[in-house]
């Protein structure tokens, strides 16, 4: 199982799941802005491979909506069963999103959020994750 190489300078690994290009880019460019190494996966078939070949995965930030077997939220309780360490964040525009809906010990962000909004739910979930956002930074445009 490979590890990646970055994991070695003590950067937290997480996992962006967005099918949604332009989503995905922004979401990859703050979290790796904050300090993390970022992988990315359109959907739940390629984010579960990159989990497999990925051990040292230590945070999936998923959408709930996007394309393939299962949705976001269905891949955040697959992989709470199948690797309970791991850290999730849920984000989605859907307004009738609730926590019970939601894996144990995960964190769920609403749509649109702000660069700060992000920098908060990482940081409760993982260690040093980077300098705050200023809070004249611009809203993610989702």
């Amino acid at each position: 199982m490979p590890m990646l190489r970055s994991a070695r300078l003590n950067r937290p690994i997480v996992l962006v799941v967005e099918d949604e290009a332009i989503v995905c880019l922004d979401m990859v460019h703050w979290v790796a802005t904050l300090g993390s190494v970022v992988l990315k996966a359109r959907n739940a078939e390629e984010a579960i491979a990159l989990l497999d070949e990925h051990p040292d995965i230590q945070l999936l930030i998923t959408d709930i909506r996007m394309p393939g077997s299962m949705d976001g939220l269905r891949l955040a309780h697959y992989v709470r069963e199948r690797w309970p360490p791991i850290k999730i964040i849920v984000v989605s525009g859907m307004i009738d999103t609730s926590q019970s809906a939601l894996p144990k010990r995960s964190v769920f962000i609403p749509k649109p959020y702000r660069p700060q909004d992000l920098w908060a739910a990482l940081s409760s979930l993982i260690p040093a994750p980077g300098p705050r956002p200023m809070a004249s930074q611009a809203f993610l445009p989702f």
